[in-house]
């Protein structure tokens, strides 16, 4: 999965997220951010870099496995897969709204 896949996914995703009330940044390291912004109706998706409640670091390839259910969300966070920073409890109902 390509980063512009993962911004076109998130793009068609994006009313999925309404009831999140927070802003998230995906960071990809090198291969860029995708900023998810729920606290505003209807959600918007960006790739600027900016301020959020919570940010969650993961390389692409991590990500897509997470997408597509071959990594479990807190086995990639226990093995340091994936970092947040910022507000746990945001990327906990980020994980149950990406699993509808």
């Amino acid at each position: 999965m390509t980063f512009e896949e993962i911004k076109d996914r998130f793009e068609d995703d994006a009313g999925k997220f309404s009831g999140l009330g927070a802003t998230v940044k995906f960071d990809f390291k090198d291969d860029g951010f995708i900023v998810l912004d729920a606290s505003s109706q209807p959600p918007t998706i960006s790739t600027e870099d900016s301020s959020t409640d919570c940010t969650i670091a993961i390389s692409l390839s991590n990500f897509e496995k997470l997408a597509t259910g071959k990594l479990d969300p807190v086995m990639a966070f226990t093995l340091g897969k994936l970092k947040v920073r910022g507000s746990m409890g945001i990327a906990m109902k980020l994980t149950a709204l990406m699993e509808d």
